[in-house]
């Protein structure tokens, strides 16, 4: 697996666990624009869409050739 399938894979990963982190741990911290908490949901769901097309777009080219 390379190009962009695995980047896609390791991006989506990154993003996930690093919104799984927030989601977690930064329910205490108040910064005034943004509510941490709902940024780290909004990040794992970007995250598992990303790993998700990732795992798509490696399954598509395993199968075309």
């Amino acid at each position: 697996m390379k190009g962009l399938a695995e980047r896609l894979l390791w991006e989506g990963g990154g993003t996930f666990v690093a919104g799984l982190v927030l989601w977690m741990f930064a329910g205490d911290v108040d910064v005034p624009v943004v509510d941490l908490t709902k940024a780290g949901v909004v990040m794992m769901c970007v995250g598992g869409a990303q790993t998700v097309w990732g795992l798509f777009r490696s399954a598509r080219r395993r199968s075309a050739g």
